[in-house]
Parts: C-alpha cells; structure tokens; sequence
C-alpha cells in the first residue's frame, strides 16, 4: 500500500497524499520513509511550481504513530532523541523547498501533523477540522517545532493555550486566531485550494521563490534588512526573461506563459 500518494498535474501543482485512512494517516514508519524520498525528488524537480498537501479520508493527519512507544523497551535518552530529531527533520524539510507549499487541512490535524501543516506556507482548513496539540495530555513534551511554530504563526497567546491546556480549535476559529490563512466548508474545501495552488504556480519561478526566501521565518529583522534584500531581489527579477513576458502579457491583455528563466 502506498501511504502517499503523489499526483502530479499539468499546471506544476504536486499534490501530495497522506494515505492511511485507517489508522487517520498517523506518520507511521513507512509513511516516514516514502515521505523523506518523495520530498527528495520534488527539490530536484525544476517543473513543480507549487506543492499541496491533504490526508485521505476524513482525517489530515493524527500526528506521530505513538504505538512504538509502548514497546520502546530500554532505549535511552540518546538513542530516542536521535530517533526523534530525524523523525522531525524529515516531516519538515516540506519547508525547505522552495516552491511555495499549502496545506489543505480537510480533517482532524493533531500534534504533529498539526505542526506539519503550519510548516507549510499557506494553510487552508475546512471549517469543522478539529487542530490541536495535545502532547501534555499524553505525558510529552511538544514536539515537531510545536514551540516554534504555533507561536511564530498565532502568536504566544494562542500556542500557550494550545499547548499548555490541550484545547481543540475548529478551523473556522483557528482562521479568526490566524492559525490557519483561511477556512472553507469542508466539501469545497480541495477546489478552493486547488483553485489557488493553480494561480500560484502560474506566476513566476523566479520572482515566487525569491520572495518565499524573503517571508522565511516571518520577514525581515527590520526595514533595512528588507530594503537590502529587495535592492538585490527585484534586479534579479528585472534582469529574467519572466519580467518581458509578464509586461508582454500584460500589454496584450493576456495570461502570461512564464518560462522561469
């Protein structure tokens, strides 16, 4: 079985899959390891434009498969810290590439799945999608950056009360909050933000990977950090073939064909 499924459409939107509906597509091992090589191979592929994300069935993502836990027998600190910190890095290099990527949160998202969402640049939820991080609750600390990003997102308010007292947040209150960028009635949930990824992956490579590199982290320390970084960014950009098109198209009246060079 594979526990993700990745579809690749014509527009250079990459739909990536978390299926297994069964167990509400927890982060087993196997969904670990195809996961790490089908990030691999989006880095090395120059034809994705933008990068979606959603669960199978009625679930986003349950967080990490907890039951090894049980059975984790004597293993040491040393040994379980290892463990956890690659199982972290290879969820989360989804933010490393550079293509913008969405997450279309159609169902329950809990702990670390939770987070895997936020990694991601833009977060769309169905209005009755249940988010929370109960880590406390089960006797562990956050894990999965949930320290760093619920509050970089909504702010230290909202991840204290998440993570200290476990509440469950819906997504139509988590886009109030600004967890999440939007929320959408669950049955149009996949369209609307299909809708979007297509219009992002229609502007150009280069001008759209620059300016992720700018939004990293939350922007720039300050205004002249900024100014710095945009008097080297905007050249660049001036200087491709994509700003000829994108004038062309707009003086013609017509959408633009971006080449990304």
């Amino acid at each position: 079985m594979d526990e993700l499924l990745v579809d690749r459409r014509d527009d250079g939107v990459v739909v990536l899959t978390l299926n297994r509906p069964d167990r509400r597509n927890s982060m087993t091992d196997g969904m670990t390891e195809q996961w790490r090589l089908a990030v691999s191979d989006l880095r090395r592929d120059k034809d994705v434009r933008c990068v979606v994300l959603t669960g199978a069935g009625s679930a986003f993502c349950s967080g990490g498969d907890l039951s090894w836990l049980a059975d984790r027998g004597a293993e040491s600190v040393p040994v379980l810290r290892d463990r956890m910190l690659d199982f972290y890095r290879t969820w989360l290099s989804v933010a490393d590439l550079e293509v913008p990527t969405i997450a279309a949160v159609n169902g329950a998202a809990v702990g670390a799945g939770l987070c895997l969402a936020l990694a991601c640049d833009l977060v769309y939820a169905a209005e009755e999608a249940k988010l929370l991080a109960p880590f406390t609750s089960l006797g562990l600390h956050p894990g999965m950056a949930a320290t760093y990003l619920l509050p970089r997102v909504a702010g230290v308010g909202v991840a204290r009360e998440m993570l200290l007292t476990g509440r469950t947040m819906l997504g139509a209150e988590a886009a109030a909050s600004g967890l999440v960028t939007r929320a959408f009635p669950r049955e149009t949930l996949m369209t609307r933000v299909l809708e979007i990824a297509s219009r992002t992956a229609a502007n150009a490579p280069v001008a759209t990977r620059l300016t992720k590199v700018a939004l990293a982290g939350g922007g720039h320390a300050d205004l002249d950090a900024a100014l710095r970084w945009e008097s080297l960014a905007q050249p660049v950009t001036m200087a491709s073939d994509d700003l000829l098109e994108g004038l062309a198209a707009q003086r013609e009246r017509r959408p633009p064909r971006f080449g990304g060079s």
